[in-house]
């Protein structure tokens, strides 16, 4: 019996309920919009039916995936032979009542819904985060950050499920978050369930005020208006992406559908029908000139899934 059938077995015993989609275009979960079938997607609206999902995976011996908003990873054209499982509906948010000033999220909670639920609660610290386009999942396992603020700064900590051990809270300096890196990136098998977020009181109207003046910055020098995933690189060491591949005369650089966008040189960009391979190369090409001309190594930041 093939992995899928078992998986579906399984499905129709115990979860029958459960959300599960058969040859689910990726596309439609990439902030890219780009990627072939998946060969199952499920969607689970509680952490208890991921843990499941995830013990199911391992008896049926499927590749597991796990997503968010998909806004840091690049599918592949022909689709997976996996198991994705997608955290969208993983959505619950709620206030500490005793001290009022703690959030506690689940994993596939926007981090521009975290920011402006935090605003309306008049509290401060996640104002960075508004533009980001990830989950609170996605941004704890990458440390995501911007404008001078990380997740690290505000975080108390996070739920995860690990394969050996189950399901533990692990304090923020455990997890050892620095620049797109935890012990999450380390441990893909890891899953983070919700995070807790300490933030401090502060006037709604200049926590809303601050949000707004972040949105346009990001209109401004970001090309919003194309399927992209956010930073294509991540910073090296002493120097800007976007600078490197703006100086070595990028911008504009064109494979098939992806592009240099010619307003921020750090971005690649979708400009219409964009196929997974028009990035891989276009990412390569860059990689290639910069070093010729820089002498420094471009590391993508997006995750490319080969397989």
């Amino acid at each position: 019996m093939l992995w899928y059938e078992s998986f579906d077995k399984k499905i129709a015993d115990y979860l029958p309920d459960l959300h599960v989609e058969k040859e689910e275009p990726l596309s439609r979960h990439s902030s890219f919009r780009i990627g072939g079938p998946a060969r199952r997607m499920a969607f689970p609206t509680t952490p208890e039916q991921l843990v499941l999902l995830q013990g199911f995976a391992a008896e049926c011996e499927a590749r597991l995936l796990l997503i968010g908003n998909g806004t840091n990873m690049l599918f592949p054209d022909k689709g997976l032979d996996r198991l994705v499982i997608n955290t969208r509906d993983l959505a619950g948010l709620e206030i500490e009542a005793e001290n009022g000033c703690d959030i506690t999220a689940q994993a596939g909670v926007s981090l521009a819904k975290l920011a402006n639920f935090a605003c309306t609660k008049g509290l401060t610290g996640l104002e960075f985060a508004h533009g980001i386009p990830g989950s609170v999942g996605g941004g704890v396992c990458m440390n995501a950050g911007a404008y001078g603020g990380e997740i690290k700064d505000v975080l108390l900590g996070a739920t995860i499920l690990f394969p050996e051990e189950g399901v533990k809270f692990v304090p923020c300096e455990e997890l050892v978050l620095g620049y797109r890196h935890s012990i999450l990136t380390d441990h893909p098998d890891a899953v983070v369930l919700s995070a807790v977020f300490r933030l401090q009181k502060g006037d709604r109207a200049a926590i809303r005020a601050r949000m707004d003046e972040l949105m346009a910055k990001r209109k401004a020098s970001q090309p919003l208006e194309f399927p992209s995933a956010g930073s294509t690189f991540k910073r090296p060491a002493g120097y800007f992406a976007g600078a490197l591949i703006e100086q070595a005369n990028l911008k504009g650089l064109r494979i098939g559908d992806a592009q240099v966008s010619e307003k921020h040189a750090g971005f690649v960009i979708n400009c219409g029908h964009a196929t997974g391979e028009d990035v891989r190369v276009l990412i390569k090409e860059v990689q290639k000139r910069v070093k010729a001309n820089s002498g420094v190594v471009l590391e993508p930041e997006v995750k490319i899934i080969d397989e």
